[in-house]
């Protein structure tokens, strides 16, 4: 069980970055992702909208081009604990979920199980250079991605998490349930399981 002072400490440090190391950092995070070609193949890809200091991932969106879809994540009722992802589009409209967190409005065909996504850029609080993350501590994403523990050998989607170098910590003792990310990328560094 991650340590809830351990939590508290890395929030505070990616809260006490200035806004201008922000945005520096998002656009340092943007370019060695794309440069590293773990994105290229993907087709349909999850992101996030930043909240409390995480890494914002929306420059690699406006960067990379060609036929891609974009997803956000929504809570569900009817599949309470889990995140589905909703198409983001020029049209989409945005809702606050339970916890007050911006997220679009489900509708129809627009909503995918993570199974259908090829690669999700995962938010965290903090993680090591093994890739093993810390989350915000309620599982979601945990949870919805349980399924990628009983796969041998095809693994998607993709995970990539995204974080300021102020999260790295030296060793994080995963739980049985924790998903693993595949990568990490910071301001400073790419780091790959």
């Amino acid at each position: 069980m991650t340590d809830p002072l351990l939590r508290r400490r890395l929030r505070r440090a990616r809260l006490a970055l200035s806004q201008r190391e922000q945005r520096d950092h998002a656009e340092s995070v943007c370019q060695r992702l794309i440069s590293s070609g773990l994105v290229h193949a993907a087709k349909r890809i999850a992101l996030y909208l930043p909240i409390a200091g995480e890494l914002d991932p929306l420059p690699i969106r406006a960067r990379l081009r060609g036929r891609r879809r974009w997803y956000l994540p929504v809570l569900r009722q009817h599949a309470p604990g889990r995140l589905w992802f909703v198409r983001l589009d020029a049209r989409s409209r945005f809702k606050r979920n339970r916890f007050g967190i911006l997220e679009p409005a489900a509708r129809g065909r627009k909503i995918l199980t993570p199974q259908g996504l090829d690669l999700i850029l995962v938010p965290l609080v903090g993680f090591d250079a093994q890739c093993h993350r810390i989350g915000m501590g309620a599982g979601f994403y945990d949870r919805s991605l349980a399924f990628l523990g009983d796969r041998q050998h095809w693994q998607r989607p993709r995970l990539i998490g995204l974080a300021h170098e102020c999260q790295r910590v030296d060793r994080i003792e995963p739980e049985p349930w924790d998903r693993p990310m595949d990568a990490v990328v910071t301001e400073r560094a790419l780091y790959q399981r």
